[in-house]
């Protein structure tokens, strides 16, 4: 599910990057890997082991997000830094059934290269997940194997976990199967040139059902009461002073094309179907979320006030949510602040036939596992093997079982850290967005009131749409009232407002 996207641009040794690794330091972020797991990994990748299934016939793309380059107002003659990212771990391939479709989704085997109880393994468990900061990634998984050997790079043989699911005609599912397999993907497509031949009416075989089967899947998410997040990318680009004063930055927002929504679904659609398998199975690691406490909402409604968006009372929030568009920079702020209604999402393992006492993803409406990301995500390689096992008809493999027990601490671990990660950036990115308006009065509304110190707060501006504490003898929850910026340094001091 998704977290704020937030992406910078600059040279290695702007203000604000330099904040960005100076927060990795702070945070106890490791630079790099262990010489023995890194060792290990470089041995794995010329030596996996493999399933026997022989999937090579099977025509299967990846599909990858577009790369946004700067507005015009703000290009320049430097190179954009690139975002060195995990290579592709998941493959599509989409047919027409006599009563419906097949969906094929081909996963990165990561555990053909991770030995249990070894110095990766070790490590893999420390990280939890890969760590994404506006200016680089810190994976999981060593670069040999993340953008290497294990990852679906196009032209390749790679192993796999191989999902086949059927649907019928209106998208439901009707038949799931999962095995290891030997696959080898076909293209690498640009999600912005697959949605151009699809809107032209151009694109062929598998790729021109992208569309009838996402939107197929999307009719079912708002039947069943789920909601999809397109949070949009927030790009902050540095414009060098060159010798004309400090440098400064401009926000843009990056829409997700309806492409990106349709591959989400197929996502979704496998873990959902993996969350059936284990509760019938009775062991698993299911992806859970309780309904959003009524505190959450009305924060989020004070928001909505704020960047002047209208959300009457007897509209719901997955209503809301599907009438935004993301292109509007309010809405973008908006969605991207709605992501903090999933930080209470638990990894939950259950084993023995006890289910646990949630099963359900609240936002998806329906039970729920990660499974798709394994490069990624530490629960997905567990959820794989116990799906492996269900459809097998063979029992859980040892390794697996015996970590259960200590995953819970773990998973929320490093999801604890993930959340500090996504706060603290998105403190650096609107204290580098107001570093230059210090002194300047805004428009705004508080969103939050921390209950112990009543005079401290948050406050939302409507321009720019960022969020910042606030202090004040009188902080009124959901009113407007105008705040002075007094601190704002994405160097040394995060953004501080005070009531005028």
């Amino acid at each position: 599910m998704p977290r704020r996207k937030i992406h910078v641009t600059g040279a290695p040794g702007s203000p604000l990057r330099a904040a960005l690794s100076a927060l990795r330091t702070e945070l106890g972020i490791p630079a790099g890997f262990p010489p023995k797991a890194q060792e290990e990994a470089e041995r794995a990748a010329k030596a996996p082991t493999t399933g026997s299934y022989d999937a090579t016939d099977i025509p299967f793309f990846t599909l990858d997000p577009p790369a946004h380059r700067p507005p015009p107002s703000v290009r320049r003659s430097a190179a954009r830094p690139p975002m060195v990212s995990t290579g592709p771990g998941r493959a599509t391939h989409l047919s027409r059934r006599s009563t419906g479709y097949r969906v094929r989704c081909a996963v990165a085997d990561i555990a053909a290269f991770v030995a249990p109880g070894g110095p990766l393994d070790a490590e893999t468990h420390r990280r939890v997940n890969t760590l994404r900061f506006p200016d680089q990634e810190v994976p999981l998984h060593p670069a040999v194997l993340s953008q290497g050997a294990a990852c679906l790079l196009p032209d390749r043989t790679r192993p796999a976990v191989l999902w086949t699911i059927d649907l019928d005609a209106s998208g439901r599912t009707v038949a799931v199967d999962v095995r290891r397999a030997l696959v080898r993907s076909r293209a690498g497509l640009d999600c912005a040139n697959v949605q151009k031949e699809i809107d032209a009416g151009t694109a062929e075989g598998p790729v021109a059902l992208l569309k009838e089967i996402g939107e197929a899947l999307q009719r079912l998410e708002a039947e069943r009461g789920g909601v999809s997040l397109n949070v949009p990318e927030l790009e902050i680009n540095e414009n060098p002073a060159g010798g004309k004063g400090t440098d400064t930055y401009e926000p843009s927002y990056h829409a997700p094309l309806p492409a990106d929504s349709w591959d989400a679904q197929l996502s979704l659609l496998t873990g959902m179907a993996a969350a059936s398998l284990m509760l019938d199975h009775g062991t698993g690691i299911l992806r859970t979320l309780p309904a959003a406490p009524g505190g959450a909402v009305a924060r989020l409604r004070r928001t909505a006030t704020a960047l002047h968006i209208d959300w009457p009372h007897h509209v719901s929030y997955a209503a809301l949510i599907r009438g935004l568009d993301p292109h509007d920079p309010r809405h973008a702020a908006f969605l991207q602040e709605c992501t903090t209604l999933l930080r209470a999402a638990r990894s939950t393992p259950f084993r023995d036939g006890v289910p646990p006492a949630i099963t359900t993803h609240a936002a998806v409406a329906a039970p729920y596992a990660h499974c798709t990301a394994p490069l990624s995500r530490l629960a997905d390689r567990y959820a794989s093997e116990i799906c492996l096992a269900a459809v097998a008809g063979r029992p859980v493999p040892g390794w697996v079982l015996a970590a259960l027990d200590a995953l819970p601490r773990q998973l929320a671990e490093g999801s604890r850290r993930a959340g500090a990660v996504d706060r603290e950036c998105a403190d650096l990115v609107a204290a580098a967005l107001l570093k230059d308006r210090v002194g300047d009065v805004f428009e705004g509304c508080v969103v939050d009131a921390d209950e112990h110190q009543p005079t401290v707060g948050t406050v939302q501006l409507e321009s720019p749409a960022v969020a910042g504490r606030v202090e004040g003898e009188r902080l009124p929850l959901g009113e407007r009232l105008r705040v002075r910026l007094v601190r704002a340094d994405p160097g040394t001091a995060k953004v501080l407002f005070r009531v005028e």
